[in-house]
């Protein structure tokens, strides 16, 4: 078994970009909920222990708590932000509510540089987000770092090995942070660093066998990476005990059918099944505006093809999905922490309760960029590893409003275009995601001496290294302003173009 590091879910959105930080270093890590028993947690002998930030204040009443018996389990704790602060409570250091809040970027001073700022000289740039403080270190613990408006920005007990600080190191604005983790990791938590693909798919195939045993297993396959890593990782592990699902939802891409048609009968053989169920999806979403309501009805539709499907092919207990981490942490909170939830996945809080099967779901503890390593170690084509994520929803969170055959043909065209030009675009290896957004506005405007008025398009494309944060991409006007003419000149029913020049956050990838 390789070597584990556990990271204890505060609450924080960004609970997973620790546990991805910690994989880029090569060490398996796992997120929990904050409440495991000490002797839960030292059952699965991890190596070291992070504890996440999070929204609450330790002041408070009510506040998420540790079992105390963790932070004298002799192995080393890291705590951040929120995990700091409760480390210091617990030990008995002191807190108060800061006089100013610190959001943003800071500059910290490191007055002892020891394992954990080891190599990183005297001054590093952070971002800090919070309002407690802690005001006095517990017995045994030094002041390690501090800012002008923070003079306790990071405290450790190299006795003990435990260590925190009130900056994140998880996030890109912090430009060390990497640094510091692994510095955590290798130095203080004394890890090797021994897990990688190849690991992955040893133990998932051996997983997967154990789970499944004999029976029946259908794979949603949706045509993007998730879903097609997940059908060919299960495909290695049970090969024909599984049947792949292609559903043609109504909702998809121009092409789509015949490009998975092409690819996973000709360039990867698997046990696939292509069903043509588009009427029931534009059924079941006849007048449904709310985006929630049309991620749970997509969800349902798609688990009552799976069910006719089971039944068709002679039963399936187990449904495989390619849902991945950041669908679950949107959807709820990661391991059942105290965290808000974002969205609705269609395959994660969109499926019904009353659904009969299993879930087989191999690349939930995954990220985006880890799902194509894994593609790439299985052997599928770069064509489909390449492609940009595509929502299970499909066309459906790309409507705003109601989702019908007249919208959904005009949102492909629209987004047909998109693709090409983008296609073309020197800059489309650094995109992650571009697309067409049919809004629920029409717009005045003058085609051939004639009034018009017509549908409003938007264009959305960002930059991410796994879709946990992202920022819109600065495409030079030429190519926007072809995009555009081909929309207005070529789709019928659309006469204006607007370009999404948002982040996440505030805002989300999709807008719906």
């Amino acid at each position: 078994m390789h070597e584990l590091v556990i990271v204890l879910d505060y609450g924080s959105q960004y609970a997973q970009l620790i546990a991805r930080r910690v994989r880029e270093c090569r060490v398996y890590c796992e997120i929990l909920p904050h409440d495991i028993s000490c002797e839960d947690l030292a059952s699965r002998n991890p190596k070291a222990i992070i504890l996440s930030g999070g929204p609450a204040s330790v002041l408070r009443k009510g506040h998420p708590q540790i079992d105390p018996g963790i932070l004298s389990m002799g192995i080393p704790v890291f705590g951040i932000c929120y995990g700091m602060q409760l480390i210091s409570k617990v030990l008995g250091g002191s807190l108060e509510k800061g006089r100013s809040g610190e959001y943003g970027p800071a500059t910290i001073d490191i007055d002892i540089d020891g394992s954990l700022f080891s190599g990183l000289g005297s001054t590093i740039d952070v971002w800090m987000s919070h309002g407690d403080q802690v005001t006095t270190v517990p017995e045994g613990f030094s002041v390690i770092a501090r800012t002008r408006v923070c003079p306790i920005a990071a405290m450790g007990d190299p006795e003990k090995n435990i260590f925190g600080v009130q900056f994140h190191p998880e996030v890109v604005h912090t430009p060390l942070g990497k640094e510091i983790i692994k510095n955590y990791l290798f130095k203080i938590g004394l890890c090797s660093g021994d897990w990688n693909m190849a690991g992955f798919i040893e133990e998932s195939i051996r997983a997967i066998k154990q789970r499944v045993g004999s029976s029946r297993v259908i794979c949603g396959l949706s045509g993007g990476v998730d879903s097609a890593v997940a059908a060919a990782l299960i495909n290695t592990a049970i090969g024909d005990q599984m049947t792949a699902i292609f559903v043609d939802n109504g909702l998809l891409r121009a092409g789509e059918v015949k490009e998975i048609r092409d690819i996973f009968m000709k360039q990867y053989p698997l046990n696939l099944d292509i069903v043509d169920a588009r009427q029931a999806f534009f059924n079941n979403l006849r007048g449904i505006t709310d985006p929630e309501e049309k991620r749970k009805r997509i969800g349902n539709t798609f688990i009552d093809v799976f069910h006719s499907e089971a039944d068709r092919i002679g039963g399936a207990e187990f449904l495989a999905q390619g849902t991945l981490y950041p669908d679950i942490i949107e959807s709820r909170s990661a391991k059942g922490g105290p965290s808000a939830t974002i969205k609705s996945h269609h395959n994660v809080g969109g499926l019904p309760d009353d659904m009969r099967f299993e879930l087989v779901e191999p690349l939930k503890e995954l990220f985006k960029d880890e799902v194509r390593l894994l593609g790439r170690e299985l052997g599928l084509p770069d064509v489909l590893i390449n492609r940009q994520p595509f929502p299970g929803p499909g066309l459906g969170v790309r409507i705003l409003g109601e989702v019908n055959e007249h919208n959904v043909a005009i949102l492909q065209e629209a987004d047909l275009r998109v693709q090409e030009e983008i296609r073309n675009f020197s800059g489309y290896d650094d995109i992650w995601q571009s697309f067409a957004v049919l809004l629920p506005v029409k717009s005045v405007g003058v085609m051939g001496d004639e009034r018009t008025y017509a549908n409003v398009v938007a264009i959305r494309a960002v930059s991410s290294l796994d879709g946990m944060t992202a920022d819109w991409v600065k495409i030079p006007y030429d190519v926007l302003a072809r995009i555009s003419s081909r929309i207005i000149n070529e789709v019928a029913g659309v006469n204006r173009v607007v370009y999404d020049i948002s982040s996440k956050p505030p805002s989300t990838i999709e807008w719906e």
